[in-house]
């Protein structure tokens, strides 16, 4: 398996992703798409991920002639803050790093998103790849150039729009993710579908035991597939202006649930959760009909996915959607279904609606 998909920014051709099964291409792949010789690489990972991948990364940018080091941080979305950030900008300032070095993201969207948000500002602005290491940010984190860290809790708050100079996904990483983890992927693989693609929603429904037990050809499918439908929706709003917001189905309130349970649940079991709130309040317009929102939620399941929380409160977690950076004149901007495979943003629920949907997930 060799695919690549190009990716466009502003009507231009911005940045190459290429699918692979394991790393014997990177090399290629980075001097057929790079130009530029840099004089420094770092390469940016957790504690997981560098037990599994960092030595042998290591050794193919060795091999550019540029220095090479690498930074580590332990693994965790607690990790995800500016004071991360300081200990890289730290590594980089002693190794001298200038404008013509680059960052390279090894891990899942905690790494990239944190990677990003550094090169983004090291310098005013340095050049970065990412190498995504989990389903999740294979399929959606590393895509479309946000950039960003949590702060005091407050999910993404600090960020920056930078894109990466190219996207190296080898989906045999994927084969070492536990299955919480993996399921996590899953849950951005549904709100993709459900938001953009009628025909990849009833896929997934068809192929439930192929992804479960991750069938080579089935991940291909499934991440390739996700990065076309994102890919879409960054060219044509690279800065969230309009239908790029869509991308958020199950996020406003999963990200409240998120920050609320301490980040004990992984990103896409709490976005799992807030397409259940989304899709209830979808059928309760008569957008989608009360049958296919029964349907979704069988597949969120299906995928190993919660659909209920305990130990929270509905008001809690409405309190927290308000933190949300997607506010609109003191509204929350909500993402709902049009219908299966089609999304739009809604401005108009009241707080006792929003409860109500709370309440669907609450035990």
């Amino acid at each position: 398996m060799a695919k690549d998909l190009m990716i466009n920014y502003e009507n231009a051709p911005c940045y190459q992703i290429h699918f692979r099964t394991d790393f014997s291409d990177l090399l290629n792949c980075f001097k057929s798409d790079i130009n530029s010789k840099y004089d420094n690489i770092c390469i940016v990972t957790d504690s997981n991920v560098a037990s599994l991948f960092l030595k042998e990364v290591i050794d193919i940018f060795k091999t550019t002639e540029s220095n090479v080091t690498s930074f580590s941080f332990t693994a965790g979305e607690e990790n995800k803050n500016l004071d991360t950030v300081n200990m890289l900008y730290e590594h980089l300032i002693l190794k001298k790093f200038t404008r013509n070095s680059l960052l390279v993201a090894l891990g899942g969207g905690v790494v990239g998103d944190l990677t990003g948000f550094a090169a983004a500002t090291f310098l005013r602005g340095i050049d970065f790849i990412q190498i995504p290491t989990t389903l999740l940010s294979q399929v959606d984190s590393s895509v479309g150039g946000k950039t960003g860290v949590d702060f005091n809790k407050y999910k993404n708050m600090v960020g920056a729009f930078y894109m990466p100079k190219m996207v190296y996904m080898n989906l045999g990483a994927l084969n070492h993710l536990d299955d919480d983890n993996f399921a996590c992927g899953m849950g951005e693989v549904i709100k993709s579908a459900l938001i953009a693609d009628k025909d990849l929603y009833v896929w997934l429904k068809e192929n439930v035991n192929k992804l479960n037990e991750r069938n080579p050809e089935a991940l291909e499918h499934t991440v390739y597939s996700c990065c076309k439908i994102k890919g879409h929706v960054v060219e044509v709003d690279p800065k969230e202006k309009g239908i790029r917001a869509y991308l958020n189905y199950g996020h406003t309130l999963g990200h409240a649930i998120e920050k609320l349970a301490n980040f004990t649940l992984g990103h896409g079991q709490c976005v799992a959760l807030g397409m259940v709130c989304a899709g209830y309040l979808s059928a309760k317009l008569g957008n989608i009909t009360w049958e296919e929102q029964d349907e979704i939620n069988s597949c969120i399941k299906q995928y190993n996915l919660p659909t209920t929380i305990s130990n929270l409160k509905a008001s809690d977690i409405l309190e927290a959607s308000k933190s949300d950076k997607k506010m609109v004149n003191n509204k929350i901007k909500f993402t709902i279904l049009k219908a299966i495979g089609e999304a739009d943003s809604y401005l108009d629920f009241s707080d006792e609606e929003l409860l109500e949907a709370i309440e669907q997930v609450l035990v």
